[in-house]
């Protein structure tokens, strides 16, 4: 009798914490999933790849100017 209601109390528990941590997750994964949130998301990763174009830009036009560089006294 003690074993079954240790099983019992062990399943209980069990159940109970895989359902409150179910829920929680549900809640968050739909917060996340919201209009807002990714509109938010969105506009951020519009930002970072607008950074990383400027930042490959200037890095294109220094070595651009290095090399004009070089190439301008064997012109001359």
């Amino acid at each position: 009798m003690v074993r079954r209601l240790f099983w019992l109390g062990i399943g209980l528990g069990t159940g109970t914490t895989i359902g409150l941590l179910g829920a929680r997750w549900v809640r968050r994964q739909t917060r996340a999933l919201a209009p807002a949130n990714l509109a938010g998301q969105a506009a951020a990763t519009a930002r970072d790849v607008g950074s990383l174009f400027q930042q490959a830009a200037g890095e294109f036009r220094r070595g651009m100017e290095e090399r004009e560089a070089e190439l301008r006294p064997l012109l001359d």
